[in-house]
């Protein structure tokens, strides 16, 4: 039957691993999966914009497994009461279509974002780096504090919001973690003052300019976020055109990113280039690089197959079954579930077909760390 993983149940399995331990051990599945980036079956995300939010399906496949991401982007949610990012996921066996794991992913989007940026910042930043500006605290600025202080050694957060009171929030949310030090600041050109990386997480759906040219140094690198959809930016375009810029699925980057200011012929670098030292990352320590991600559906099947992996190992108490697919005697009779109310529930168990995984799917194994001593240096 298919796994089932809600919100609680997930939120106790992270609590109990450690956000900074899931995150890492997911960099190694996100590693995995963009050096198999031409095996997969991609496209853009379809999207539903309303004057409000945005409502957004993230398909991909590859020639084992398929999934899917169903998420909003509301912005004025956090008045209702509702988040600003909702979202849920479906893993499914390409072979039969059959769905293997239902989950939620509003939670899991938080931490493979800040894997994401993790990942790429190790590629693009100085591997001297230490401290982070954070402009935008909101629910995923804990989430990228914890990645690179944990996975790249940032021991300084600077942190800025319009709203102080989220600014706040981040730091007593953060007071756990002692060798962090987090200054709140009155600005953003105080944020990223003498800051080695920038971090832009803002959600506001409108052409923003977050950080201009007169607040970028040489040797910087700017993981931008928060634009992720047609008419949502956050950079001065003259940010862009002094660096180096950097993106995960250039077709929908175009459209979505910071980049949707600039003409077509601006050059961009494919994440996927760097990781398999196809194309060069940082190259020297005056560079200004720029990840100008908006999220891709790569990235949330390498979640899902993650969570699904951790479902089917033989002590995992993670997972719920749930009867999702009717499971007949008969493939041919559905209508036997109408005139047996219980139908043949229990006496078909389905069994995946993908039980031994290719090269491309083998489990990682122990989370990477980022030290120095196991960076890579520049290509």
């Amino acid at each position: 039957m298919t796994q089932f993983l809600d919100v609680h149940e997930l939120s106790q399995f992270v609590r109990n691993m450690g956000p900074q331990h899931l995150m890492a051990k997911l960099v190694d599945y996100l590693e995995q999966d963009y050096l198999n980036w031409a095996k997969f079956d991609k496209s853009a995300r379809l999207a539903a914009h309303s004057d409000v939010g945005v409502i957004e399906l993230m398909p991909i496949a590859d020639d084992q497994l398929y999934s899917f991401k169903y998420v909003n982007g509301h912005p004025s949610n956090t008045a209702q009461g509702l988040p600003t990012v909702m979202a849920f996921g479906v893993l499914a066996e390409v072979a039969t279509g059959y769905p293997l794991l239902l989950s939620e992913l509003t939670l899991v989007t938080a931490l493979r974002t800040a894997a994401t940026s993790a990942m790429a910042a190790k590629y693009l930043a100085r591997q001297d780096a230490k401290t982070m500006a954070l402009i935008g605290n909101g629910c995923q600025s804990e989430f990228q504090s914890i990645a690179f202080h944990k996975l790249l050694g940032i021991n300084e957060i600077r942190c800025y919001d319009v709203d102080y009171a989220a600014s706040a929030k981040l730091k007593a949310n953060l007071d756990c973690y002692t060798d962090l030090r987090l200054v709140i600041c009155e600005s953003a050109h105080e944020a990223c003052a003498s800051a080695d990386i920038i971090t832009t997480v803002t959600a506001d759906k409108r052409l923003a300019t977050i950080l201009t040219p007169d607040m970028i140094a040489p040797g910087q690198h700017i993981n931008a976020i928060g634009g992720d959809c047609p008419g949502k930016t956050e950079l001065h375009r003259d940010v862009l055109t002094q660096a180096d810029t950097f993106v995960e699925y250039e077709p929908q980057s175009r459209i979505e990113g910071d980049i949707q200011q600039l003409p077509e012929d601006y050059p961009v670098t494919e994440l996927w280039q760097v990781i398999a030292k196809q194309q060069p990352g940082r190259q020297n320590d005056h560079q200004i690089t720029v990840f100008d991600s908006v999220g891709f559906a790569l990235e949330d099947y390498s979640a899902l197959r993650m969570l699904y992996e951790f479902t089917q190992q033989g002590d995992s108490e993670l997972g719920q079954t749930l009867g999702l697919i009717p499971h007949l005697s008969n493939p041919k009779n559905l209508f036997g579930l109408l005139v047996n109310p219980d139908g043949d529930t229990g006496q078909f168990k389905f069994q995946p077909l993908n039980t031994q995984m290719t090269n491309s799917q083998t489990k990682p194994s122990e989370p990477t760390s980022f030290s120095k001593s196991n960076r890579p240096v520049a290509v």
